[in-house]
């Protein structure tokens, strides 16, 4: 059986990382695996590396450890590199650098445009989140109440509080688990997933205000500038749930939602309810996810962008008719 523990036998250091733009689910497996490793390996020189996290992460145990790298940082060599919720080398940021030279690498990951990029991939893309699978690899008996705070945390991010399509009975028992551990799950919820600054809230209100509807109301886009974010003082990361809210709007199959990166490119954040892949749709301009949320960052001015991504939207649509139109006929 396949464990974390089984990878940690004989090494001295270790490189732990997660993807871009870090969110709920990459930072909770991350420093559910660096507090793992800390709290139960002491001889191992264990390193975190992330991009800058959301403020409402940093109750978490040992996220102040956590190392930002600068583009002149030189190369380490560890013995084993962990890569968390990632799909690719590239979308390691700068840690990439060391796993490319790391002696061996590991990637735990949930995502269906995961190219199995490490020597040991333990790859589910049926699982809701890296979290639980962090989880599965763990000796639940070393799982603190802190630890299981880093867990639950990245699995009510990509679940969306359970309610997203990727939830089955073995993510909610493994949350029961970890509500054993002592945790205080409302206050997770409460203080990371609803609340916002009030920055956020008008940012979020100035995204529904500009909303639209496409194609008989099966899809909904909003498009927010770099002025905007400049107009009420907020940065990407603010933006985060927006696309889920426009996503819940009654009769909305899909929704998009473009907004500015910290560099000169635009993100294109999908979400879909039932039947529309998305992820199939952010593959097609090379980025990915999964099936009912996924993601690509994309250059050019967002209002073409957008038309480029509904493009590929209203031919999933018109495909979908033209099956379910088949099979009336056969019928």
């Amino acid at each position: 059986m396949i464990s974390l523990d089984s990878y940690l036998d004989g090494i001295t250091t270790v490189a732990i990382s997660g993807h871009i733009r870090p969110d709920g689910d990459c930072v909770g497996s991350c420093l559910a695996v660096y507090n793992y490793i800390c709290d139960n390996y002491p001889t191992i020189m264990a390193d975190l590396y992330l991009e800058p996290i959301p403020e409402k992460f940093l109750f978490l145990k040992n996220a102040d450890k956590i190392r930002h790298m600068k583009s002149t940082d030189g190369k380490k060599e560890y013995d084993l590199f962990i890569a968390l919720d990632c799909g690719d080398v590239d979308r390691l940021g700068l840690s990439g650098q060391y796993f490319e030279v790391a002696k061996s690498t590991f990637c735990v990951d949930h995502h269906i445009s995961n190219q199995s990029f490490a020597d040991f991939n333990y790859i589910f893309p049926n699982a809701s989140s890296t979290s639980e699978l962090v989880y599965q690899l763990m000796d639940e008996s070393r799982i603190t109440k802190e630890i299981a705070e880093c867990i639950y945390l990245g699995i009510v991010h990509d679940t969306g509080v359970f309610q997203y399509s990727c939830t089955s009975s073995k993510t909610m028992e493994i949350a029961g688990q970890l509500m054993d551990k002592g945790i205080d799950y409302s206050r997770i919820v409460d203080d990371t997933f609803y609340i916002r600054t009030f920055a956020q809230q008008q940012i979020l209100g100035k995204a529904l205000m500009d909303a639209e509807l496409h194609f008989n109301g099966t899809c909904i886009s909003s498009v927010v500038k770099r002025k905007q974010l400049e107009k009420f003082h907020v940065e990407p990361k603010d933006l985060d749930g927006i696309v889920s809210t426009l996503r819940s709007t009654a009769g909305v199959e899909a929704a998009v939602f473009v907004y500015p990166n910290e560099n000169d490119t635009y993100k294109v954040s999908l979400r879909s309810a039932s039947y529309m892949d998305v992820a199939q749709i952010a593959m097609e301009f090379g980025g990915g996810g999964h099936s009912r949320a996924a993601g690509v960052s994309m250059e050019g001015k967002p209002d073409e962008i957008l038309k480029k991504v509904l493009a590929k939207m209203k031919k999933q649509l018109k495909d979908k008719d033209t099956e379910e139109d088949g099979c009336t006929t056969e019928s």
